[in-house]
């Protein structure tokens, strides 16, 4: 290793982010006189710097490491907090309720927005030809298209769509080329083939110099669009874009907080659903004061999934599962929760309820991975295996005794 080399790399990414030596500084909480010292070869970074960088800069310790000063220039764009917002290409692929909002909502924050749907989806024929749906009306400004091709021009591109469908877009933009994009994922699921969570379906079929990341959290569309404020998450493997969608995404109406565990927000955004689901089924059957252990207890198995695939227990109580519990448990807009009541009253519901196909994904990775979730089995049993809801939650209330935190 030839701390010149790495030094001179240093200063080279620095220089073409355009960051100062302060900046660079502030953001490392050292000084600046350390950043000097790097970048002539008298020092370099220790081990936990060095982490810092590699995620602020998007390269590996090994990157730094090696020095290769020729790679830089393939380096995205980096974000500083005090770096202007500048208005961004943004392609929505999700006509839906989602789908529609996103779009209507960063035209409304100045970005320029093309809204994709398939022509023969009647939701988009219905928005070719009013510009509304039963949620919102969409800006002149916000172009709507039926065809995939011509992203060059795009900087991000947000998927906002049924979950077991993401597979089938993935396909179709790798067949597009696309290189050098931010893939957003603005929706919750687990793909239940594979048990993959949903930026990993991304990760695994694009190229790799594309960059993937999540929109997740609290809030319903009817809510936003009057103006209710909420606040969610974004997350990713790589700081830099987690800085970049943060600083061009947030505004007055929703505050982004940076995550730092995508496995368990996706996992417990996606579990959030079923929980959802049960929550319906008790309001059907008129125990609606048992939702206060329904979350408890639903939060203590959803982390124990967690930690088993490599994330931290404590997401479970950020804002992609506990924080979304009021929006999802107790909302009168919440899909899984009206769906779980009719399945309890024995009626009909034809909304999209994506527990209905979580559950499925967590009852075989709970198997994989040995986790005990006496709750989604409950869950699975009553909606796959036509199991009686009355029933089953008396047994769920009829397992052996416990301590309450193991």
């Amino acid at each position: 290793m030839n701390n010149v080399k790495v030094g001179e790399y240093l200063a080279a990414l620095r220089k073409y982010y355009k960051i100062t030596q302060d900046e660079l500084a502030e953001r490392l909480s050292v000084t600046r006189q350390a950043i000097s010292k790097w970048e002539n070869g008298a020092t370099i970074p220790d081990i936990e710097l060095l982490m810092k960088l590699s995620e602020l800069y998007g390269v590996s310790i090994n990157d730094i490491l090696n020095a290769d000063t020729a790679s830089i220039k393939y380096q995205k764009e980096i974000v500083f907090p005090d770096k202007r917002k500048t208005p961004k290409k943004v392609t929505v692929i999700g006509c839906g309720r989602w789908g529609t909002f996103i779009a209507w909502y960063l035209n409304k924050i100045g970005h320029k927005v093309s809204l994709y749907g398939r022509e023969t989806s009647a939701k988009m024929q219905r928005l070719l030809e009013t510009r509304t749906n039963e949620y919102l009306r969409l800006n002149d400004s916000i172009e709507l298209i039926t065809t995939l091709q011509g992203l060059d021009a795009t900087e991000y591109i947000i998927i906002s769509i049924p979950s077991q469908q993401l597979q089938e877009i993935v396909n179709e933009l790798n067949a597009c080329k696309i290189e050098n994009k931010t893939i957003v994922l603005c929706m919750k699921g687990i793909e239940i083939s594979t048990g993959r969570r949903l930026s990993q379906i991304v990760s695994d079929g694009l190229d790799n110099n594309n960059s993937v990341a999540v929109w997740l959290g609290p809030g319903h569309v009817e809510e936003f669009y009057r103006g209710v404020p909420n606040c969610m998450v974004i997350d990713s493997t790589k700081e830099i874009v987690k800085d970049m969608l943060i600083r061009d995404f947030s505004s007055d109406l929703i505050r982004f907080y940076f995550g730092t565990d995508l496995i368990g927000n996706e996992i417990g955004a996606a579990a959030k659903n079923v929980i959802g689901i049960a929550a319906g089924m008790l309001e059907g059957l008129d125990l609606s004061s048992l939702k206060g252990a329904l979350m408890s207890r639903g939060t203590s198995e959803i982390a124990k999934l967690i930690v088993a695939m490599g994330g931290k227990a404590s997401t479970v109580y950020g804002l992609c599962h506990l924080g979304d519990y009021e929006a999802t448990l107790f909302s009168e807009h919440s899909h899984n929760l009206s769906y779980g009541k009719a399945i309890a009253l024995q009626s009909k519901y034809y909304e999209l309820a994506e527990g209905y196909y979580t559950v499925k994904a967590l009852h075989n990775l709970s198997k994989a991975y040995g986790v005990e979730m006496p709750i989604c089995e409950v869950v699975y049993r009553i909606l796959y295996e036509n199991a009686n809801p009355t029933e089953m939650l008396q047994k769920l209330f009829s397992r052996s005794l416990r301590n309450e935190f193991i």
